[in-house]
């Protein structure tokens, strides 16, 4: 009996651990008190069993039962509980939003200007928000319907577009280019690294030789020289004088035309007499072993 009797107590205190581990599990408190009330709505989008409540951001409870109000045909009844100390303002609403993953909570929205409060029991309204993806399909999948004949009329072009040979021809176009421009990048990477650092440097050394000019240019005496350089052209200009004048040798060389004809004349008789002594000599010179013979 005292085995069995054991026995007895272990099962029942399994199946309450089990009970009250599963009812844990769905976030029911069995030890806190809670207040029953009824939310009605014309969709529920999916509401779960022991989907929390929340309001203002904190769970207040939870979803305890879902039911089809056959009496109001079109409506869902739902059984949530919430914290006895949480006191609902007549007014208030619950309100159902779907999130990103799709997933439904529900927010009670509360009256705070309410003084009168919903009695335990009582029917709360209930309304459906579809939240982001809601919005979208409502407004964003009607404009993608709009678009998609557009759609289906451009992938038609673009599939024209891809299938026409000027492309492939374009693109190999681009791709001689693309290669040219490669190589002319490779020359001015060869010009920046090699020819223009030697420019640089040609051109420093010729500054550097300008400025060593420059410092000797500095050092020279302009107004002596230019001095010398108008005696000098004095000079000339008097030169020039004497030589355009008949009043000396050089002039009357240069200006005098009879003696210039006479020396003409002078060189020619001289020229002729020296081609006549190398022609004949015996004329002018005579030489004889045994005396002159007169002729």
């Amino acid at each position: 009996m005292r085995k069995e009797f054991k026995i007895g107590l272990a099962g029942i205190g399994a199946l309450l651990i089990l009970f009250f581990g599963i009812n844990y599990l769905k976030g029911i408190s069995m030890f806190k008190p809670e207040s029953y009330y009824n939310v009605e709505f014309e969709n529920i989008n999916g509401l779960s069993l022991s989907s929390p409540v929340f309001a203002n951001g904190y769970q207040i409870g939870i979803v305890r039962d879902i039911s089809y109000n056959y009496k109001n045909p079109g409506h869902v009844v739902v059984g949530i509980e919430v914290e006895e100390n949480l006191r609902i303002p007549q007014g208030s609403q619950a309100e159902l939003v779907t999130e990103m993953l799709g997933t439904v909570k529900m927010n009670m929205k509360l009256n705070h200007e309410a003084t009168v409060y919903v009695t335990p029991g009582d029917t709360i309204k209930g309304v459906a928000n579809s939240g982001i993806l809601g919005a979208a399909e409502e407004n964003l999948l009607p404009q993608i319907e709009k678009m998609l004949p557009k759609l289906d009329s451009i992938l038609t072009s673009v599939n024209a577009l891809l299938g026409d040979p000027a492309l492939k021809k374009t693109l190999h176009n681009a791709e001689q280019l693309t290669a040219s421009l490669n190589a002319t990048s490779n020359d001015l990477h060869l010009l920046m690294s090699k020819d223009i650092p030697q420019l640089t440097s040609n051109v420093n050394a010729i500054t550097e030789n300008l400025k060593g000019i420059s410092e000797n240019l500095k050092d020279v005496d302009y107004a002596s020289t230019f001095v010398k350089i108008d005696s000098t052209l004095q000079n000339v200009r008097l030169l020039t004088d004497k030589l355009n004048r008949k009043d000396n040798s050089l002039g009357l060389l240069l200006n005098d035309e009879a003696l210039y004809n006479n020396l003409n004349a002078t060189t020619a008789n001289a020229a002729s007499l020296l081609k006549d002594l190398q022609e004949h000599p015996k004329r002018y010179v005579h030489f004889s072993l045994f005396g002159r013979k007169d002729k």
